[in-house]
């Protein structure tokens, strides 16, 4: 069984301007062989998300046309301008739509189910694509569309502006992708107004930008995000965002975005596993963009210098959106042109800087929530989530059904390359059911192909075992399979468990539900507009792999040690003297010194291969 939507990584597809070439004369082939004799392009299937699509495709006509100059396309994007013009333009309220301002102000807007009263909430997002489709063709109108049909689309685009930002509540949905879209498509209509006009629009986007947007910003791992329907970034709109914030520096040159661009960049790139998997997310945990993310990850893995591009989109949408028959389709075709437009190549190499909340070598990484808990490991093409023990989630020790990795004050860091070896230390306080503090010391070392974990802590009551994550998924080949188990070994005792109560609320990995399905099951709101990550941490528990304490620890320590990944033999060994504890496996010699960290409590570690 293969997840549905990460596929490959997206800068595997080729971005040179033949290539782009190709995809539009495809496109052009599909388009003239679908038009209407009224004009119309959208798909026969399409039911929701089609109140821009016709002129979407319209648009990639035009952009075919300015680089092929092919003779049969101008009339194709007169008829069919002239049929969204004549057909798809709404001026009376929909029926049921709740985000109102300013009733019957017969304002142009475009609708997310042709329908009226149906499901009329995604008219909002629905006209920030129409006004960025309608932006582009005048962008592309030079020599093509003629002096009435372009001063008609200039006032529906005026129009389509008017109402999401005059008689609509802003963002209605709290999606920092749709918001960040009407900025843009307001600063790339000011470049087509009389100077005071576009000034008036220039100066209301970006205002929009500072005070709805920039100024409700969510912490997430030490960054500043967009929010994104509720939450700090979401797998599949996280990244439209990005693409959205690239294009809204290249139209404008205001730094603004650039800056938070490279902030969300930086935090993607943190997160992301080498592979290119990721999971988690406020609409969706696993359903990846695919084009729609191609301009922002490579125009800011280029800004930031990684390799942002290893993302695992859903490449059946890797070049625009299609219907179930693979036939285009026109939503969100407005990134295909920016993209096409755009001349920054991929940055394919990793950023050699360490990285707070992110351990990176090779094929190893391991992300770390804001906690500095892993919220995703990946070693030997197989990927670990936190597993889930008595409602509790993370990786750590655990001693009477209780976890520790929760912090209780500072969290500490230390970063050490050596030899070929990256390593990261983590020294965290956390409070048992007892109340005694106890200092969790947690190292990662890596040397591209495996990984070690040790975990260091005040000798624990009981029979504690260290809690080591929850096996996934795996690498193969383009795709990403179900897994139930990983190449993982341990000085102690090791154990590969599954939960053995019935219910939603216990996620057995050798089960046929992804996990996005089990997070919107367990979510309070129906699939699609609940909350994944909220849902998922309603899980009592998981598949999970157990280590046991490693034999030889020294005394009054309890010292857990697992490897993922390939090896021989693993039998590390333990011990302590002034300079802290000395830890020493088939691959290096690590000394972490005390919890307490030096004179000014930064912690001490040395390694060495």
């Amino acid at each position: 069984m293969h997840l549905p939507h990460q596929r490959n990584p997206l800068h595997n597809l080729p971005d040179t301007p033949e290539a782009y070439d190709a995809v539009l004369a495809d496109v052009v082939e599909q388009a003239l062989r679908r038009m209407t004799p009224e004009g119309n392009l959208e798909h026969p299937d399409c039911v929701d998300d089609i109140g821009d699509t016709s002129l979407g495709i319209t648009s990639l006509l035009a952009l075919a046309w300015q680089r092929t100059k092919n003779p049969r396309l101008p009339e194709a994007v007169h008829r069919s301008l002239a049929f969204h013009l004549r057909e798809r333009i709404y001026n009376e309220d929909n029926p049921g739509y709740p985000n109102l301002k300013i009733r019957n102000s017969r304002l142009p807007y475009a609708r997310y189910v042709l329908e009226t009263g149906a499901h009329p909430i995604g008219d909002w997002p629905s006209t920030v694509w129409a006004l960025l489709q309608a932006v582009n063709i005048l962008d592309l109108a030079e020599a093509l569309v003629g002096d009435e049909q372009r001063a008609e689309l200039l006032e529906l685009a005026r129009g389509y502006w008017r109402w999401l930002t005059d008689a609509t509540y802003f963002n209605p949905q709290e999606a920092g992708n749709q918001a960040i879209g009407c900025v843009v498509g307001g600063l790339m209509l000011a470049r087509h107004l009389p100077d005071v006009q576009a000034e008036s629009v220039r100066a209301r986007a970006l205002k929009l930008y500072n005070d709805e947007i920039r100024a409700h910003r969510v912490r997430d791992r030490g960054a500043l995000l967009p929010p994104e329907h509720g939450g700090a970034y979401d797998n599949n709109y996280g990244p439209i965002s990005l693409s959205f914030l690239a294009q809204a520096h290249r139209v404008s040159g205001e730094e603004v975005f650039a800056e938070d661009g490279e902030a969300l960049a930086r935090y993607l790139d943190a997160r992301l596993t080498s592979g290119g998997f990721d999971n988690g997310g406020p609409r969706y945990s696993e359903q990846h963009s695919g084009f729609e993310s191609v301009l922002g990850l490579r125009y800011f893995g280029a800004r930031i210098g990684s390799d942002l591009g290893r993302y695992r989109g859903d490449t059946r949408w890797g070049r625009h959106a299609v219907q179930r028959d693979g036939r285009i389709d026109g939503h969100f075709a407005f990134m295909l042109v920016w993209q096409i437009q755009d001349t920054t190549r991929w940055h394919r190499t990793p950023s050699a800087a360490p990285v707070r909340h992110q351990l990176r070598s090779g094929t190893v990484s391991v992300a770390f929530d804001s906690r500095m808990t892993p919220s995703l490991v990946e070693a030997a093409g197989t990927y670990y989530l936190p597993a889930a023990v008595h409602r509790q989630h993370g990786f750590g020790p655990v001693t009477d059904g209780f976890l520790l990795c929760r912090p209780m004050g500072e969290v500490r860091v230390r970063d050490v390359r050596a030899g070929g070896l990256a390593a990261k230390l983590v020294t965290k306080p956390v409070v048992g059911r007892d109340h005694v503090l106890r200092h969790v010391q947690s190292l990662y070392v890596t040397d591209g192909t495996s990984l070690w974990v040790t975990v260091a802590v005040e000798r624990l009551d009981g029979a504690p075992y260290l809690l080591s994550g929850l096996p996934y998924a795996a690498d193969d080949g383009d795709r990403v399979r179900r897994v139930a188990e990983g190449e993982v070994a341990s000085a102690g005792g090791l154990r590969l468990t599954h939960p053995t109560d019935p219910g939603p609320d216990h996620f057995d990995a050798r089960g046929e539900l992804t996990q996005e399905q089990a997070a919107f099951a367990l979510a309070a709101d129906p699939r699609g507009y609940g909350n994944p990550d909220e849902g998922w941490r309603h899980l009592v528990g998981s598949t999970a792999l157990e280590a046991d304490p490693a034999p030889g620890a020294p005394e009054g320590l309890h010292v857990f040690a697992v490897r993922y990944g390939p090896g021989g033999p693993f039998a590390p060994a333990f011990d302590t003297d002034e300079q802290g504890l000395t830890v020493r496996t088939e691959a290096f010699t690590a000394v972490l010194g005390d919890p307490a960290g030096d004179a000014a409590g930064e912690p001490v570690l040395t390694l060495s291969a």
